[in-house]
């Protein structure tokens, strides 16, 4: 079989998702803890299907809450489209309600293999969940299209995970984690679907790698009862404290993507990084204007910024609070390790993600005994390595859910 390979989309959104997974992490580590001020949620969704139940609090994780088939998409020929709602966990305990769409394939035979994919997400208002975009063209995932329709064409159902949660929590990585595993929960939970002994796999490039990978390392505490096959990361951030200060203040043409990141953190942990209160007039209106905003309008209106055009003083660089949530969400410092066959890959000469936090943690994770293996790419850049790998990416995946050894690379 011919496999395509994995496009993902124009320079321009390259550079969006990037410094969208990455970028904002550097404001984060300006920020002190003593402020008042509070956070910009987005809005609530329109839609009242998004909504968390009045009893949530009475479900478990994965726990299925509501289930909505949908309009067909062109995407995806032949494919059944779902909507699921369920109960998830955020980064402190507490339990919020998140949405997976399924795609299912024409003449799917039940228990066939589930691949869990996770796009990359740059945005902050509650219209740009993956749900939400697959109806609009978007060509960040209209980029990645030929990977999934492979999967489809071979009988896989496909499970596209809003992983940011429904306070759009950008940057948030561990809460993604879980998310991607109680989307997981509750689509095995779903007779319909016909996927309760199926395979499972999980794959991401970039912010979906981040997303990934932490599910990955999350799934022996938070999801014990799960039997993944395997999961494959690409080009993830390993380590968020390097790479924010790599980026420092200098300006940067996507850094409306790095204040967006601010946000999201802000968001999920609004005791600890309290950027709010540290902004000047520019940046409360900055804040208030990307607080419903996707990829494109984000870029745009912070284009050739920097923090210091937005903060009152850059005194707090060193906030101690804010540092621990940004290491919090660093995969080289946590921890645990994957108890599943791994498979990462990236461009050793990337210069847009912290190389040595991903070779340290791959040392880590040989050493834990992880099955993992690794696999570096000629592509001198970011975007060409997520495409250059996609073929040997496809390749694994398949041999996972066919039951075969892990290659092992260490």
């Amino acid at each position: 079989m011919t496999r395509p390979f994995l496009s993902f989309g124009s320079m321009r959104s390259g550079w969006a998702h990037v410094f969208g997974v990455f970028g904002g992490v550097a404001l984060t580590l300006l920020l002190a803890t003593t402020a008042t001020a509070g956070p910009t949620y987005p809005r609530p969704d329109p839609d009242p299907f998004y909504a968390a139940p009045a009893d949530l609090a009475a479900h478990g994780p994965g726990d299925v809450l509501e289930v909505r088939g949908m309009p067909p998409l062109p995407l995806f020929p032949g494919a059944t489209v779902s909507l699921v709602k369920f109960r998830s966990t955020d980064s402190h305990g507490a339990p919020i309600a998140a949405t997976t769409t399924i795609l299912t394939p024409l003449g799917h035979r039940p228990d066939g293999p589930l691949l869990s994919y996770q796009h990359f997400i740059n945005s902050l208002g509650t219209a740009c969940a993956v749900s939400h975009t697959l109806y609009n063209s978007d060509l960040n995932l209209v980029a990645t299209t030929p990977m999934l329709n492979v999967v489809l064409q071979q009988g896989w159902t496909v499970a596209l995970p809003d992983h940011l949660g429904p306070q759009f929590a950008f940057g948030a990585g561990r809460l993604g984690g879980q998310i991607v595993l109680d989307g997981i929960r509750a689509v095995k939970r779903l007779p319909e679907l016909a996927v309760q002994r199926s395979p499972v796999v999980m794959a991401g490039y970039s912010g979906g790698g981040l997303a990934t990978a932490w599910a990955a390392a999350l799934q022996p505490s938070y999801a014990s009862e799960l039997q993944l096959a395997g999961a494959a990361i690409g080009g993830y951030p390993a380590n968020l404290v390097t790479m924010a200060e790599a980026l420092g203040f200098a300006p940067h043409p996507a850094f409306g993507l790095a204040m967006a990141t601010a946000v999201g953190l802000e968001r999920e942990y609004p005791d600890r990084v309290p950027i709010s209160a540290y902004l000047n007039s520019r940046g409360n209106e900055i804040r208030d204007a990307l607080a419903n905003s996707c990829t494109n309008s984000i870029l745009a209106m912070g284009a050739n910024s920097s923090a210091r055009d937005y903060l009152t003083s850059t005194s707090i660089f060193d906030s101690p609070s804010a540092r621990s949530v940004v290491e919090e969400n660093s995969m080289e410092l946590y921890a645990g390790v994957p108890q599943i066959p791994m498979f990462e890959w990236h461009s050793p000469s990337d210069p847009l993600i912290p190389v040595d936090a991903i070779n340290n943690t791959d040392r880590r994770w040989c050493g834990a005994g992880v099955q993992l293996q690794t696999m570096l790419v000629s592509a001198p850049e970011h975007l060409s390595a997520a495409a250059e790998g996609a073929p040997t990416v496809l390749g694994w995946l398949e041999g996972r859910v066919r039951g075969e050894p892990a290659p092992v690379i260490c």
